[in-house]
């Protein structure tokens, strides 16, 4: 293994992912970006803008969802990268669909990205965490995380139960010295999805009504950075126009 601390960040997307990345490279660690096979060409665009501006990336294109894939990705990470500092899971899966209208096939899928995928990312970078007690492992949760609403109960039992895998793991793992933080995301973030889907996504921006990928990775980095005679579990984020 070599010296390099690292920084993993599964659902490292264009917008939220990308922020998280960019933000833990400029902390000084290899950041190991991950999303699916079929991305892989922004993936390693990620990784290049972050080397063309003096950081360390890599791309690891897997399905998270894949056991043998997780257990492969963080031994290779552990063996030929460095060990890992950061652990970042940020798979959304956010869908809307009527109950009635919410088939097994979209139910159990989601399922495993947004959560079950989580759980493998957890559950093999914790055991090597635990070796040497140090790290930090950070989930990224939403509006759902904390409520259901009408449509959303795929992604909301998804993201329920991610909730609970973070602070089942915050326990056992804090008296380690092991940092597990669940970070809630509670409202619109200025990312491809929203500008593609709303008309006054630049009044919204405007207003600051938006949640900046940016900002949001910047309190990523501060939950890495807490002493540890201040903890924080779990941390809500959201505009200061939205309701709550």
């Amino acid at each position: 293994m070599t010296s390099e601390k690292t920084c993993l960040v599964i659902g490292a997307g264009d917008d939220t992912g990308a922020a998280i990345a960019r933000a833990f490279a400029a902390e000084g660690l290899t950041v190991c970006l991950v999303r699916r096979d079929r991305h892989a060409d922004k993936l390693e665009a990620l990784a290049q803008s972050i080397r063309d501006t003096g950081g360390k990336a890599v791309a690891m294109p897997a399905d998270a969802r894949d056991e043998e894939a997780m257990v492969a990705l963080v031994e290779q990470i552990e063996s030929g990268i460095g060990p890992l500092e950061v652990a970042v899971f940020n798979i959304g899966a956010n869908v809307h669909f009527k109950i009635g209208e919410t088939t097994a096939r979209v139910y159990r899928k989601v399922w495993e990205m947004a959560c079950f995928a989580g759980f493998l990312m957890g559950r093999e970078v914790a055991q090597r965490m635990e070796t040497r007690e140090r790290g930090t492992i950070i989930f990224t949760g939403a509006t759902a995380s904390m409520r259901g609403s009408a449509g959303f109960s795929a992604f909301a039992g998804a993201k329920f139960a991610l909730r609970a895998l973070a602070q089942s793991m915050a326990r056992e793992l804090a008296p380690k010295n092991i940092h597990v933080a669940h970070v809630v995301i509670d409202g619109a973030i200025d990312s491809n999805f929203i500008r593609d889907n709303l008309a006054d996504v630049d009044d919204l921006r405007a207003r600051d009504a938006l949640l900046n990928p940016d900002h949001i990775a910047a309190n990523y980095v501060m939950l890495h950075n807490q002493p540890r005679t201040a903890w924080t579990h779990e941390l809500d984020l959201r505009p200061w126009r939205e309701k709550w």
